[in-house]
């Protein structure tokens, strides 16, 4: 009887740890003091390493869903990027388990029935709890931005919104989720807010998104940041809303992506806000430059599709141009890809197949390498490069903090490093190896003059090295 009553404890005891793990959650997160990053609630530095999954919503059943927050998890990566509103006939076709998110297409009108696990807000609320149980946070795009305006770029409102109905949205979202831990809010979509129309219907939204949360229009009380079309950045249009944390750019897709240029631009724009790329170079995706404007046609230097190489530099030149962080996407992924479903931009894996994309597993690499050194004192710094940054998809970035310094080399090539930056009388090099996270002493030299250094391997685009600079003295760092 004592045995069956210490297994009956037992038994409760593991369910109520079980269903206290499912409902953990890892902390908010808020801008840091410097303005230049995220930090935990506890102060905690937060490298965002984000994949992007816009149809997670809509396209998977619980099984998928806990399968990619699962395999995302292990690879490193702690923000995941999703829309309510989903893109590819998010109003019309019902998500896995049937259920639309409004009545009649009205935002005003989300599609709420009674009890548990019955609509498709339900359901958005497993996978925010699968997410928790993962140490992950998501990125919630309460909408494609194609539901407020069509067009990428003209900004004219077209859409289901509108001021009063994206105010009423935004507080359903807010009220339901404003216990919520793991989720940053981003507005946008693909579409930039370059109209006075467009603006003031994402404004109501936010402020919508605040009343829900907070009970008032209380912007500290919510993390907020804005997706915008690509090639552009959200600071080219709204800068100054109260309501936008951190600024963001999408640099978008192909095999060259300039991501450094966008990050380069805004990150020292006053008011000081953190800066990221929350959208870069999907392997296997390449947009047209008959889809741009032909403004934007000029700059836009991709001709095929990005591989695991080219969505490996767009991280490592957008982070070491200053980014707080990055989001990788794989074409495949964003979509969800899997036949018979109409295909985007010619996916050629399935989403599960994609999963295990060798640049998926690099961006681990990526995220450890920042973090193994402090990073609120880490800024961008081009004055280390003795002989320029090079050009094209030969262009260096360098990185540092007050002891230490990260120098990218995308293709290899030899090149110079002005020293004396750093603190320490003598410094510790090494090579990082991006592709596979392994690092290689090379010497202990002066701090003083100018160095020339020689990645391993032949000069060619694709064997990227990290040169990585220490105070001698820091032993503790290898």
């Amino acid at each position: 009887m004592k045995q069956e009553h210490r297994l009956c404890a037992f038994l409760v005891l593991s369910g109520l740890a079980a269903a206290s793990a499912l409902t953990a959650a890892p902390p908010r997160l808020r801008v840091s003091d410097n303005h230049r990053s995220l930090v935990t609630e506890h102060g905690r530095p937060f490298f965002w390493l984000g994949d992007t999954a816009w149809e997670l919503f809509h396209r998977l059943d619980r099984a998928e869903a806990e399968l990619y927050l699962k395999d995302r998890a292990a690879r490193g990566f702690n923000v995941i990027q999703a829309v309510a509103l989903a893109e590819l006939d998010g109003l019309t076709v019902p998500n896995r388990q049937g259920h639309l998110p409004l009545v009649g297409r009205d935002p005003a009108q989300p599609d709420v029935k009674p009890g548990p696990v019955n609509d498709y807000w339900d359901f958005v609320d497993e996978v925010l709890d699968l997410a928790a149980a993962n140490d992950l946070y998501i990125g919630l795009l309460p909408t494609w931005g194609k539901y407020v305006t069509s067009s990428a770029f003209d900004g004219k409102v077209d859409g289901i919104f509108t001021m009063a109905n994206a105010e009423t949205y935004g507080r359903f979202l807010g009220e339901r989720w404003r216990a919520r831990s793991n989720l940053i809010w981003i507005l946008g979509g693909d579409k930039a807010p370059s109209t006075p129309e467009a603006v003031v219907i994402w404004r109501a939204m936010a402020r919508g998104i605040a009343i829900g949360v907070a009970g008032r229009e209380d912007y500290d009380a919510v993390l907020m940041t804005y997706h915008t079309s690509g090639p552009g950045h959200v600071s080219d249009y709204i800068h100054d809303e109260p309501w936008l944390d951190f600024t963001s750019a999408q640099s978008s897709h192909g095999d060259l992506v300039e991501s450094w240029r966008f990050i380069e631009k805004h990150w020292n724009r006053p008011p000081i806000k953190p800066v990221i790329d929350l959208e870069s170079s999907y392997p296997g995706a390449l947009i047209p430059a008959a889809w741009l404007p032909e403004h934007l046609r000029a700059a836009h230097c991709s001709t095929k599709p990005a591989n695991d190489d080219h969505a490996r530099r767009a991280a490592y030149w957008a982070v070491f141009a200053g980014a707080f962080g990055h989001t990788y996407g794989h074409n495949s992924i964003w979509q969800m890809y899997e036949p018979p479903r109409k295909p985007v931009l010619d996916p050629k894996p399935t989403w599960r197949e994609a999963l295990a994309a060798p640049s998926a597993t690099q961006m681990g690499h990526l995220r450890r390498l920042i973090e193994s050194r402090p990073m609120l004192e880490r800024v961008p710094d081009q004055s280390l490069l003795a002989d320029g940054p090079g050009e094209g998809a030969a262009h260096r970035r360098a990185t540092r903090g007050r002891d230490y310094a990260f120098i990218y080399s995308p293709d290899g090539a030899p090149f110079r490093v002005r020293l004396g930056v750093l603190a320490g009388a003598r410094l510790r090099a090494a090579w990082f190896n991006p592709r596979t996270d392994e690092t290689t002493f090379l010497k202990f030299l002066e701090n003083r003059g100018e160095r020339a250094f020689d990645p391993p391997g032949d000069a060619t685009v694709g064997n990227d090295w990290v040169l990585v600079l220490d105070d001698a003295s820091r032993s503790e760092r290898w």
